[in-house]
C-alpha cells in the first residue's frame, strides 16, 4: 500500500471477458458467468478493505438481450441465487445496494429480491454497490431527458440533469477498469464517465483477485487527473 499516493472515490468496472475464460477452459458460457458472480463478491471485499466509497459494475446491458435465451436466463438465475444466498453477508457487511437500469424488464422474483436487498442496505454506511442490470448510457441520458420534460423545466443546468440520472447522490466514478483487454466503454455511464480515468488489463472478469485489484490501484494512483487545468 505504500506505492499507493491516491485512491479513487468511485470505481465503475465493466466485467468482461467471462465467457472467453469458459472457454479457454473447455467449459460452457455460462460456467464462466457463475466464476463471474464469484468474482463480484471477491471486488466487494476489496473495495471494503481499500475503504472505497463506490463500485459501479456493468453486470447486464441493454444490448445483451441480443445473446441466446439460455444465456440471458442464465445470467440472471445465477445473479438471483447470489442475492437471496448473499443478502444476510451483505447486510452484515455494511453494503448499501443501490441499481442503475429498467428492471422492469426483468422477471418479478428478481425485481423483488433486489427490491428486498435495495430496502434491507438503505440505512448501511458502508461500501454501496451500484448494479448495473438492463442499463445503458445513451438509455440512461434519454430517461432523464424524458423525466425534465415531464417536470416541464423549460432549461436545465448540468446539475439539473445529473439529479435525474440513476446515479443521483452519487460522485462521478473516477476509475473505471474493462477487463479482457477490450478498450470501450460500450455504453457505460457515459454522462458520468467525462473525467473518469480509463484502464484495460488483459485478464478476463473470472480471474479478478486482491493481487489484480491492488494493481489497478497503483495504476490509478500513476495518473494525473487535471479537469482542464494544466
Amino acid at each position: 500500500m505504500k506505492k499507493l499516493s491516491k485512491l479513487p472515490r468511485h470505481i465503475g468496472v465493466i466485467l468482461d471477458g467471462n465467457g472467453r475464460w469458459a472457454k479457454k477452459r473447455g467449459l460452457e458460457r455460462l460456467s464462466g458467468h457463475e466464476e463471474g458472480a464469484k468474482a463480484i463478491e471477491r471486488l466487494l471485499s476489496c473495495a471494503k478493505k481499500y475503504h472505497i466509497e463506490v463500485i459501479s459494475v456493468f453486470a447486464f446491458s441493454t444490448e445483451n438481450w441480443k445473446r441466446s435465451k439460455q444465456e440471458v436466463d442464465g445470467i440472471f438465475e445465477i445473479l438471483k441465487n447470489l442475492i437471496n444466498e448473499k443478502g444476510d453477508s451483505f447486510v452484515e457487511n455494511g453494503f448499501v445496494l443501490r441499481v442503475m437500469g429498467d428492471v422492469s424488464k426483468l422477471d418479478l422474483e428478481l425485481q423483488a429480491s433486489i427490491k428486498n436487498l435495495i430496502e434491507r442496505t438503505k440505512k448501511n454506511r458502508g461500501v454501496v454497490f451500484n448494479l448495473g442490470l438492463n442499463y445503458g448510457g445513451r438509455a440512461e441520458i434519454v430517461r432523464a431527458t424524458n423525466l425534465a420534460l415531464e417536470k416541464n423545466l423549460k432549461t436545465v443546468s448540468e446539475k439539473d440533469f445529473e439529479e435525474l440520472l440513476y446515479t443521483n447522490g452519487l460522485p462521478d466514478p473516477d476509475f473505471i477498469i474493462r477487463t479482457s483487454g477490450e478498450m470501450r466503454l460500450s455504453n457505460f455511464m457515459l454522462w458520468q464517465a467525462a473525467y473518469s480515468e480509463l484502464y484495460f488489463p488483459k485478464f478476463f472478469w473470472p480471474s479478478f483477485n486482491e493481487r489484480k485489484f491492488v494493481k489497478c490501484l497503483i495504476e490509478y494512483s500513476k495518473r494525473n487527473r487535471r479537469f482542464g487545468n494544466v
